[in-house]
């Protein structure tokens, strides 16, 4: 990836103090500073390289496809309808159509992470320049950059080393978006390969964005003792200046901190955040209060409790503006990539943008540099408190509105129609009529924010007002602690935990991650987490579900980071950071290879993900997922062979990856040490796949973590939970466990009476394979015949 290379040569070169002839200068970019590991054979890969690897993967895993519609709509050709086996006027497929629109779906998830990371590193650059150190975990993390490593094969040290890895990945989305175009690609497993390279870039991407701010900012270092922070509404003062900060990017929410700082203003105001800016601003600061997840814009701006609205990019709602204006609050936008039609005063005086925002001259500001953010918001928010304290603006109705709004609904149904979780809205009303307002309160604790209820009423009803209002005793209770952001999962801690993974003593890696659309409330992601983490999984979070894990308290009043520790090891609930920090989960599993197995990292894309997908018993849970960018984030678990869980909305992604357990044909692997091909059984048995409810999740998590390495002792112990899961949660036993017992010693002692019957009807295959893999590469490398 040398780019922008110069060549001089000069035949003479005279001075004072000597003279140069043939003297010839190279001047370019490096791929960063080389090391002993011996490059593999895919480094700065296109989206051809490893479409071999994808291939095997889709020919296990094929595509299930769920369309939204029969039409495509995608250029003028169109409308065409594709149901009934019918093609397109440009002659694409159903199935091809469906898979395009993943993968713009997972082009615009990575774009938007890989433009974060490019935003973050050049902001940096800027203040402190290239040749700044990445530092994600000092002594104790020598692997700083797995997914940097594994796919580019360089070793970046500075700032200016991840400038490089960042022009490769801007060239590839560019690639597949180009893709994408009408009367391009035609397969639909070629689109799906091209959906998991976008996966694939996003990791990068993520891994980078994280290890700028962790080193620039002084972020949580790989520290599995990071301190714990305020999580809810009833943790803010709401007597003092609020502010509140959404999205993803946090410079201009660590300006405001700084701003503070310096004038002695830390104790007099309130930074608050929803979303990963939250998260990201308490790893920077802990007496900075996260107000929640995305779900929770609408009913905090509401409450009139902020008192100035600071937005970034990302998953920040196209209402705010209004809602803000509803409360008046100013708005203070911060990214070129969501402007929301205000007036760019960047290069004003702070003193006049301060006072067209108080005066209300202006309903919000434009401001693209992070430090002035930092003054004018602070300023700005304690005048607008003053302002707003006489008449304090709160949309959140009392008891006695809420009484007269419910008397007004005339039951047609469109809010509950309208609502994803089909909640009973309508029959929640005609109690609130009649002062009852519980099942109101109870529809809150499962309400995912998004005022469609409003907008499908057509008596002008403000019900998720409502929502808030009758749950308003709930609202100033939530106080809740999580865990800061750690990053990255030190070495030491892989050395240890890795060789229980893959052996599968310890019964897997289940990662919490992605949005907040759960489909009955938050505390489900707490009850997942403490269920696995009491089996003794390692439970890892990121993002909305790392906050979602601390909105519990258990029967002595603890959050489950309270409950839990932090470590990377059995038992522990790991809170690695925002949603740019999903890239230290996919680093672990990618370490285990590396530091357990001793495998090289270098470009060597292909047998790593092998050696994952067979030996690290890890599953992904996006219980919420909703955007683009976890659907980007999914596909980077796929391409390491991963298995990833969601929840019912998740259908709406279009397609899953299932296995198929009744063919057998399927599930053949190399032994790698004699070259003989051994049936394996169903092992992860699906690639992606979504569950209607929190209990058929589990039992699926605990299915998904077997591995064909898996020993006996592991699969035991892998069988016994989910045999006890499914028994405990279903009532009855599952009808494949002979899919998954190798020998009889495989099967759990405690559960032998019960389950030899079964295999002796059944029959088992009596194979164990000490060292699978799908590679023929890997049989050749290690001296195998072939099978």
């Amino acid at each position: 990836m040398n780019r922008k290379n110069i060549h001089i040569h000069l035949s003479e070169a005279k001075s004072s103090d000597g003279s140069l002839k043939d003297l010839e200068i190279h001047v370019g970019k490096v791929k960063g500073e080389q090391w002993d590991e011996k490059e593999g054979p895919t480094p700065f890969p296109d989206h051809t390289a490893l479409r071999n690897w994808d291939r095997k993967l889709l020919s296990r895993y094929k595509p299930l496809y769920l369309p939204f519609c029969d039409l495509c709509c995608l250029c003028t050709y169109g409308k065409c309808d594709l149901s009934g086996g019918k093609r397109g006027a440009c002659g694409i497929s159903m199935e091809a159509q469906q898979s395009r629109i993943v993968l713009l779906a997972a082009c615009i998830g990575a774009a938007t992470h890989i433009s974060h990371g490019r935003h973050m590193v050049s902001h940096l650059v800027d203040r402190m320049g290239r040749r700044t150190p990445i530092d994600v975990g000092g002594s104790s993390v020598d692997v700083e950059a797995p997914v940097t490593r594994l796919v580019c094969g360089i070793k970046p040290k500075t700032l200016g080393d991840l400038e490089i890895v960042l022009d490769y990945l801007e060239s590839q989305v560019t690639d597949l978006l180009a893709a994408a175009h009408t009367g391009q690609e035609s397969d639909p497993i070629d689109f799906e390969s091209k959906v998991f390279h976008a996966g694939m870039l996003d990791h990068v991407g993520l891994e980078i964005a994280d290890m700028a701010q962790i080193s620039a900012f002084n972020l949580p270092k790989a520290d599995p003792e990071a301190g714990l922070v305020d999580l809810g509404p009833g943790t803010i003062n709401p007597d003092k200046p609020v502010i509140l900060v959404i999205g993803h990017n946090v410079p201009p929410a660590i300006d405001i901190i700084k701003y503070s700082r310096e004038h002695d203003l830390s104790e007099k105001i309130e930074v608050t955040g929803i979303c990963c800016t939250a998260i990201d601003l308490t790893r920077f600061d802990p007496g900075a209060k996260i107000v929640g997840p995305i779900s929770w814009q609408l009913r905090y701006i509401r409450s009139g409790v902020p008192d100035l609205i600071v937005v970034d990019e990302q998953c920040v709602r196209a209402d705010l503006l209004i809602e803000a204006g509803n409360i008046m609050a100013p708005l203070i936008a911060t990214s070129s990539k969501n402007c929301a039609g205000l007036v760019d005063r960047t290069g004003d005086n702070p003193y006049d943008i301060v006072a067209d925002l108080v005066s209300g001259t202006v309903p919000g500001v434009l401001i693209l540099d992070p430090e002035k953010v930092g003054e004018v918001a602070v300023r700005a928010c304690i005048e607008s408190h003053k302002n707003r304290q006489a008449q304090k603006i709160c949309l959140i109705p009392s008891r006695e509105e809420l009484a007269d709004y419910a008397k007004r609904c005339s039951g047609c149904m469109e809010c509950a129609r309208a609502c994803p979780n089909e909640t009973p809205i309508p029959d929640a009303m005609k109690i609130a009529a009649t002062g009852d307002l519980s099942l109101l309160s109870e529809i809150y604790d499962i309400c995912i924010g998004c005022g469609r209820c409003d907008d499908a009423c057509n008596k002008e009803i403000p019900v998720h007002s409502l929502l808030v209002a009758a749950a308003r005793d709930k609202v100033t209770d939530e106080k809740y602690l999580v865990r800061a952001g750690r990053g990255a999962i030190q070495d030491i801690e892989i050395r240890e935990a890795g060789g229980p993974i893959v052996l599968g003593e310890i019964p897997g890696v289940v990662a919490f991650v992605g949005c907040a659309n759960f489909p009955k409330g938050a505390f489900e992601v707490a009850e997942m987490a403490r269920e696995f983490s009491k089996r003794r999984y390692i439970s890892v979070a990121s993002g909305c579900s790392a906050m979602a894990i601390g909105m519990y308290r258990n029967e002595e009043g603890q959050t489950p980071y309270e409950e839990f520790h932090g470590r990377f090891d059995a038992g522990g609930i790991v809170n690695v950071g925002s949603c740019v920090s999903n890239a230290h989960i996919s680093g672990a599993a990618i370490k285990i290879a590396s530091i357990f197995a001793k495998r090289n990292l270098r470009g060597n894309y292909e047998e790593i993900a092998d050696y994952v997908h067979n030996r690290v018993g890890a599953v992904g849970v996006a219980w919420g997922a909703m955007s683009q960018k976890a659907a980007a984030i999914a596909a980077g678990f796929w391409r390491l062979g991963i298995p990833v869980v969601v929840g019912p909305h998740g259908a709406k992604y279009r397609r899953m990856l299932m296995g198929r357990k009744d063919h057998g044909e399927d599930w053949y692997v190399y032994d790698s040490r004699t070259g003989e091909k051994v049936e394996v059984g169903p092992v992860p048995e699906h690639l992606f796949v979504t569950a209607e409810t929190k209990e058929e999740a589990m039992v699926l998590v605990a299915k998904l973590c077997m591995r064909p390495n898996d020993t006996s002792r592991g699969r035991s112990m892998k069988l016994t939970h989910y045999i006890d899961l499914h028994k405990r949660l279903y009532g009855i036993l599952p009808d494949d466990i002979h899919l998954f017992i190798r020998s009889n010693a495989d099967i759990p002692i405690t559960m032998k009476d019960e389950l030899l019957p079964i295999i002796q009807e059944k029959g088992i295959k009596d194979k164990i394979i000490p060292d699978p893999t799908l590679l023929e590469s890997q049989v050749r490398a290690r001296g195998g015949g072939k099978g």
